[in-house]
């Protein structure tokens, strides 16, 4: 049986259970460790439940809008950001975003995208969309969407498994997109990175700002950097 209650943060709940991108690791590490600034109008490409645009109007930006491919992921959006205290600043659209024309140019983009383009379907052809680089949104695709919505001194920030970043990265710069930072993921301490976080601009960058996150000890404990990175949006902590 299904499990449909809602997921609750600190200062917002959301439900998750109908939409293809659910609340995770992944985008949450992506949403605490994006730079944002009071100014910035977002866009967030592959939205989900509206995880990311929820946790970025925590941190205190303007206006997020959101976009995602999947109708029922969109309904659901929709409910979470209007029962959040910054529901006259979120709005979220049903479109691809390679046919997305809006009337601006964003601040910030932020994405957890489609990862696996090597690896099995998921039994849910929903899923399947949503995960798979291969049956809807290509990492030239999610580029040149970048490169057209994005202002020129914006950011690009996003999530995707150690392995395929390398040649995302590569794919980027032929668009003119350029790593600035990078956090680097690891499940368990002494265990190989498993994802990557990274912010892109366009242009060429003097240096890139490197970390590493360790989210579990050899215990299989939440690390003390993990729990001190998350204070502000976990319950508990």
């Amino acid at each position: 049986m299904t499990d449909a209650r809602p997921f609750h943060f600190k200062h917002f709940s959301l439900y998750h259970h109908r939409s293809t991108m659910k609340v995770g690791t992944d985008a949450i590490l992506l949403g605490r460790w994006t730079d944002v600034k009071p100014t910035d109008v977002v866009l967030d490409i592959g939205t989900g439940c509206g995880l990311l645009p929820l946790m970025l109007s925590q941190r205190g930006v303007s206006q997020v809008d959101a976009v995602d491919i999947d109708k029922t992921s969109v309904e659901e959006a929709t409910v979470n950001f209007e029962a959040s205290q910054w529901r006259e600043q979120l709005k979220v659209f049903c479109v691809d975003v390679v046919d997305f024309q809006p009337n601006k140019k964003y601040d910030l983009i932020v994405s957890n995208p489609p990862f696996f383009s090597r690896f099995s379907k998921c039994d849910s052809e929903r899923k399947s969309r949503a995960r798979h680089t291969d049956m809807t949104l290509s990492r030239e695709a999610l580029c040149q969407a970048v490169c057209s919505l994005m202002k020129p001194d914006g950011r690009f920030a996003l999530v995707l498994p150690f392995v395929e970043s390398i040649d995302f990265l590569e794919i980027a710069k032929k668009y003119d997109l350029f790593l600035r930072k990078r956090m680097t993921i690891i499940p368990i301490d002494g265990k190989a990175p498993n994802r990557v976080n990274l912010e892109l601009v366009l242009g060429k960058t003097n240096a890139v700002q490197e970390e590493s996150f360790t989210i579990r000890d050899e215990s299989n404990r939440f690390t003390t950097q993990y729990n001190t990175f998350l204070k502000d949006y976990y319950l508990g902590l």
